[in-house]
């Protein structure tokens, strides 16, 4: 099994630790590639675990592959980028994208939608709300629907850029977001995944609202 994790930031953080502790003992030799472009610093201690400064990818995949050696780690300290999602995402790839802008989910979502079989697990959270968007794909058909789809128009037409064309100042002023709604966010995104492994998805989207404890499964098709 192949698995490409897109975004170390808070999602992306909190659902390595129990994804790679799984599929250490359920999918011995499973490949796992962590790619993000942004560095850990100090404020980040607030919402992300770590143990020393450096590329989030780099210093996650060092700190994780003494603890389950029965899986492949490799990193890439890169953003995705129109000059790299052909590389980073292949066929049959399961892809958990866990990032803050809709520029990388459109960018994603159509390199998906031009490939024969994959898998695209996409979580996303404002400050005590989120979504965890399911795109399976399969032989050439769409099982779910693209996570750029007319329901979505922020991702189908974003306003934002990748972060690979913004400045470091405009990076620091992303919204703030809340340690609680990003690790409910990741147990939302391990769950699809598990359904996903069982065949078991019936929906294209999850919507979840910490404060009220309501969590709703949506399908579009």
């Amino acid at each position: 099994m192949k698995i490409k994790v897109i975004g170390i930031g808070g999602i992306g953080g909190a659902l390595l630790p129990a994804l790679t502790r799984y599929l250490n003992f359920a999918y011995n030799g499973s490949e796992i590639t962590l790619i993000d472009g942004d560095s850990y610093e100090e404020r980040n201690n607030q919402r992300q675990e770590f143990d020393e400064l450096g590329y989030k990818a780099e210093v996650t995949a060092e700190r994780l592959r003494p603890l389950f050696n029965n899986l492949l780690f490799v990193f890439k300290n890169e953003y995705v980028t129109p000059g790299n999602v052909y590389e980073i995402i292949r066929e049959d790839d399961i892809v958990l994208m866990g990032v803050d802008n809709h520029a990388t989910r459109k960018l994603v979502s159509d390199r998906c939608e031009d490939m024969e079989t994959v898998t695209l697990i996409s979580g996303g959270n404002d400050f005590t709300d989120g979504n965890v968007q399911m795109y399976i794909r399969k032989n050439g058909e769409d099982i779910t629907l693209p996570i750029a789809n007319d329901f979505h128009p922020e991702i189908m037409e974003p306003a934002d850029r990748n972060p690979a064309d913004v400045g470091c100042g405009e990076l620091a002023e992303s919204e703030p977001q809340l340690v609680i709604a990003n690790n409910a966010m990741a147990a939302v995104m391990l769950s699809a995944f598990y359904s996903y492994l069982q065949g078991k998805v019936t929906y294209d989207e999850i919507y979840v609202d910490i404060l009220t404890g309501n969590s709703r499964a949506v399908n579009r098709r």
